[in-house]
């Protein structure tokens, strides 16, 4: 899958992830009723409202980006409901054609990280018959509690041939209240040797992307936020096999001259997220013209500039 990705940057020449992680707000006035009038105000009607939201996004930008990220939790909070929306979303998008990451920050251990990474990414046996849950294609995964809770996700990934994103320097204000923090390596006794916690789940996502390699890049992949270039610079050192998953584009605050140190020489090795900028474009002074009716419009028009934007600031 990793190879698929990566062809697929190329030829749309747009290192370019859509954020599907809709909220009540996001979903124009118009699908809201529809869906309402029909499921009432519930959470069905909700999690309708947002895969139809969904589905406009995505047929007004297949064409442009390589792949979508929805985020599971914009689901979850619509109970049952909201995660049948999720596993219609990722089924809609597969079918544009579209790479899937799903967007889940799981982390755990032994068989209740097996049952994550067969629910998402592989398949479960039902009696005689092997069964797919929600079939992303890659999945984002926070190591915090070390190599067994990423293990089974790798092994999962080995047999489905699909690629994991994990969790190295987030994009959020308070990430370096723990990812900052100087350390020791194990061992180690002089003060002089510690480095950020960053660096050290950095060297160990190499590591495993080593083990896990595809024919250019690993399937092991990385999230590494926009609004940290410098340690981005240093990351992309650490990990060169690694694609790194940029987060923290736009409404963040990152922008385009930012990114050049997460690519590598080739201009492959990163791809850049924007989530709201994107799918609420319809509700920014730039693209206010379009109003709500034609949010997807919106959208499209938002993925075009910020194709140029990536390509004006890393080449």
């Amino acid at each position: 899958m990793i190879h698929t990705l990566t062809e697929k940057i190329k030829k749309l020449e747009a290192p370019i992830v859509v954020g599907l992680d809709p909220t009540m707000k996001f979903v124009p006035e118009h699908i809201k009723q529809k869906a309402f009038a029909e499921y009432g105000e519930t959470l069905k009607g909700a999690a309708e409202a947002v895969l139809a939201f969904n589905k406009g996004i995505v047929d007004a930008v297949c064409d442009l980006v390589p792949a979508v990220k929805p985020q599971i939790a914009m689901y979850e909070q619509f109970g049952v409901e909201g995660l049948i929306a999720f596993q219609k979303t990722v089924a809609y998008c597969k079918e544009k054609g579209l790479v899937v990451i799903g967007d889940i920050k799981r982390g755990d251990i032994g068989s209740t990280s097996d049952a994550y990474a067969v629910g998402h990414l592989g398949q479960v046996q039902v009696g005689t018959t092997m069964c797919r849950g929600f079939d992303e294609d890659f999945a984002t995964l926070n190591p915090y509690m070390g190599s067994d809770s990423v293990r089974p996700f790798i092994e999962v990934c080995k047999k489905e041939k699909k690629g994991l994103f994990i969790l190295v320097k987030t994009s959020n204000p308070s990430s370096g209240e723990f990812q900052d923090r100087l350390v020791l390596p194990v061992g180690g006794k002089d003060a002089k040797e510690a480095r950020p916690l960053y660096e050290i789940v950095g060297e160990k996502v190499a590591q495993w992307a080593d083990d896990f390699m595809g024919d250019e890049y690993s399937y092991v992949g990385a999230v590494v936020g926009a609004t940290y270039p410098e340690m981005g610079k240093t990351l992309r050192r650490i990990m060169p096999k690694s694609y790194i998953l940029v987060p923290g584009y736009g409404a963040q605050g990152g922008k385009g001259k930012d990114l050049k140190h997460f690519f590598n020489e080739d201009g492959l090795g990163a791809i850049v997220n924007s989530s709201r900028g994107i799918i609420a474009a319809y509700q920014q002074e730039a693209y206010a013209k379009y109003g709500e009716e034609n949010y997807a419009d919106a959208a499209r028009a938002a993925v075009i500039d910020m194709k140029e934007d990536i390509r004006t600031g890393i080449f």
